[in-house]
């Protein structure tokens, strides 16, 4: 899908609108058209420096971001590749540490569609091979890259010879290409495994890590999942991890919620089974504290939006919209109550996600909901969450916009906590909003 992604850019919106054109409507996974549209460009991504690849149906980008703050704390320089953006497409390219300038997208979406020819790369597709061309064009020490879909058969799956893969934690999402249970997502997930290189593990049920173990040992791949290979664990304010190469802890994560440490754990081990990079333990422990990765349980600061809802408040803003993603806020909220107090909830999310799924587990820390549109973007009506709402015996109201939710909120619900989520998308709309762009 296109993401509805715009730019205050002329240049790269015309690009933009250029591939909303020429790419298919939907997303159609496969790695044809990637494999042809990056021969057509020169193989780019034959010439990536060492590559950190990472799937997982939740978790993936803040591990991505434990993975980058511990390269850079080390003194290197980092490319990365991540989806979707929340505000300015730029966010999904970095490179060496900064967001690629307007000038330099514009010209690799131009340079990748200008070769397309019959190909009709779907806008994944064709964001992922102009990523690959500006980072083989631009030196750098490592790249970190998040899968879009799946993995298997996810346009970032070409990359053969990947320093380390990794898989996050697993749960049911896109269920209309990645399969109906957790054993087909898990097959989808490892087929990013490749031969000779680490895939890194979180610890999974029996039935799901043999379908791993399985993928693997298939790639020729050397397995290395937690509980085996390596194991970590929080212990009085630190996490402690041990590997074969030895122990260490480090302080826990900043980024907020108890779903963060297996996040950061993953990132560690990944760090210290590949063999294309040294990393010291100071740069391990300084990763839990220098990551950023906005819209997981963020507290907003001071901006126009937070003016408007008002500024006695605590915000949260997240932008998870699967049931593990609710389970994950609402252990945040059982372990640090909003002050006593239960949330007020403003939400939206897009209508091919589980809603019921994802705001039960959140149901005991709820005392109104609040819905709006995800503008541009096939999403649930209000008389669903009104519903809900019904279901569970509080109140709910409709909003047409975000404007007019803060509004009214605002003067109906002065001082309670809020938490805003529901969707990257609604996420990234509040965060523009409120003037707290991404960097």
């Amino acid at each position: 899908m296109a993401d509805h992604a715009v730019s205050d850019d002329p240049a790269v919106q015309a690009q933009l609108d250029r591939l909303a054109s020429l790419s298919p409507g939907a997303d159609v996974l496969g790695l044809d058209r990637i494999t042809r549209l990056l021969a057509n460009l020169g193989n780019p991504h034959l010439s990536l420096p060492p590559v950190f690849h990472v799937a997982g149906t939740n978790g993936k980008g803040s591990t991505c971001a434990f993975l980058r703050a511990a390269l850079q704390a080390e003194g290197y320089s980092v490319h990365a590749y991540t989806s979707p953006h929340l505000v300015r497409f730029n966010e999904r390219i970095r490179l060496n540490d900064s967001l690629i300038d307007d000038t330099r997208l514009a010209a690799y979406l131009q340079r990748v569609l200008d070769v397309a020819g019959d190909i009709s790369p779907s806008f994944f597709e064709a964001t992922t091979a102009a990523a690959f061309l500006a980072f083989a064009e631009h030196p750098a020490d490592a790249c970190i890259i998040e899968v879009g879909l799946g993995g298997r058969l996810d346009a970032t799956n070409v990359i053969p010879t990947p320093a380390v893969c990794g898989i996050a934690q697993l749960g049911m999402d896109h269920e209309a290409f990645l399969g109906t249970d957790l054993k087909t997502i898990a097959a989808e997930k490892a087929g990013i495994a490749k031969t000779g290189a680490p895939l890194v593990t979180l610890d999974y049920e029996p039935h799901i890590a043999a379908v791993i173990a399985e993928k693997a040992a298939a790639a020729g791949a050397r397995w290395l999942p937690m509980k085996n290979a390596w194991d970590a664990a929080p212990y009085r304010e630190r996490l402690h991890y041990r590997d074969d190469a030895g122990r260490i802890d480090t302080p826990l994560p900043r980024l907020a919620g108890p779903h963060q440490v297996i996040n950061l754990a993953l990132a560690l081990a990944m760090l210290r089974h590949q063999q294309a990079l040294r990393i010291g333990e100071a740069a391990l422990h300084a990763a839990p504290l220098w990551a950023h990765w906005p819209a997981r349980l963020q507290r907003l600061s001071q901006g126009p939006l937070v003016e408007r809802l008002g500024a006695e408040r605590a915000i949260w803003l997240d932008g998870g919209h699967n049931p593990a993603a609710g389970e994950a806020i609402a252990r945040f909220f059982d372990a640090e109550p909003a002050g006593g107090n239960k949330l007020t909830l403003l939400v939206g999310m897009l209508a091919n996600k589980d809603m019921a799924g994802f705001l039960a587990p959140l149901k005991a820390h709820i005392c109104a909901i609040h819905s709006v549109p995800v503008d541009g973007h096939a999403h649930y009506g209000a008389e669903a969450f009104a519903a809900l709402a019904d279901q569970w015996g509080i109140a709910h109201t409709a909003h047409a916009d975000l404007g007019a939710a803060a509004d009214y909120i605002c003067q109906t619900e002065p001082g309670s906590p809020l938490l805003i989520t529901g969707s990257l998308y609604l996420a990234g709309m509040v965060l523009k909003a409120n003037d707290q762009w991404p960097d």
